[in-house]
């Protein structure tokens, strides 16, 4: 996977044990974001030859929030307002204009969301066990997945232009980093 430029910080996993009903709700809000970020992604030319891939994401993401919205009615949590990640607002607040520029920068930027998931998501397989070991589960069975995303929206950029792609890898995993290292006070996956 990637090789961060900075952890996840250690005050995130006990303030998600704490608050798993605001946090699936936020999951919930993911998914169906990540599912309409892929089909958002086949307006650009360069992917013309990703379609099916992208439309496989899209079913895959929202299969997963189909998922959630299973758990949120199981354990009696109304689905409300999402609540904006400060996170994946300034990773998004980076990406540049101009078709070639910002359609590698989208793709680098959704590769870092679901690497990120994909980290978090093991996170939680283990660290929410002894509270929920069907929610543990559940979170174990979206490692795979989100890992392979990640993997699709980086090599879908390199094929684009990959002395480009990986200059902005580079970049933002150091926007990363800093974004990372901002306390958040709300319980939230990103």
């Amino acid at each position: 996977m990637l090789l961060w430029r900075e952890k996840i910080p250690d005050t995130w996993l006990p303030q998600i044990r704490a608050n798993l009903a605001p946090v699936l709700l936020d999951h919930a809000y993911l998914e169906r974001k990540a599912a309409t970020t892929a089909l958002n992604l086949e307006k650009y030319e360069e992917l013309r030859d990703h379609l099916s891939e992208l439309n496989a994401i899209a079913i895959e993401e929202l299969q997963h929030f189909e998922l959630v919205l299973r758990l949120l009615r199981e354990r009696g949590i109304p689905f409300g307002h999402p609540k904006r990640s400060p996170w994946i607002s300034g990773m998004m607040n980076a990406v540049r204009k101009g078709r070639k520029q910002q359609v590698i920068d989208h793709l680098v930027v959704c590769a870092l969301i679901e690497g990120r998931s994909c980290e978090k998501f093991q996170i939680l397989a283990e660290g929410v066990r002894d509270l929920d070991a069907p929610l543990a589960d559940f979170y174990a069975s979206l490692v795979e997945s989100e890992g392979n995303h990640y993997a699709s929206y980086l090599i879908m950029a390199r094929h684009i232009d990959e002395p480009e792609a990986d200059r902005r890898l580079d970049f933002f995993l150091d926007l990363d980093a800093q974004l990372i290292r901002v306390p958040n006070p709300s319980p939230m996956l990103h």
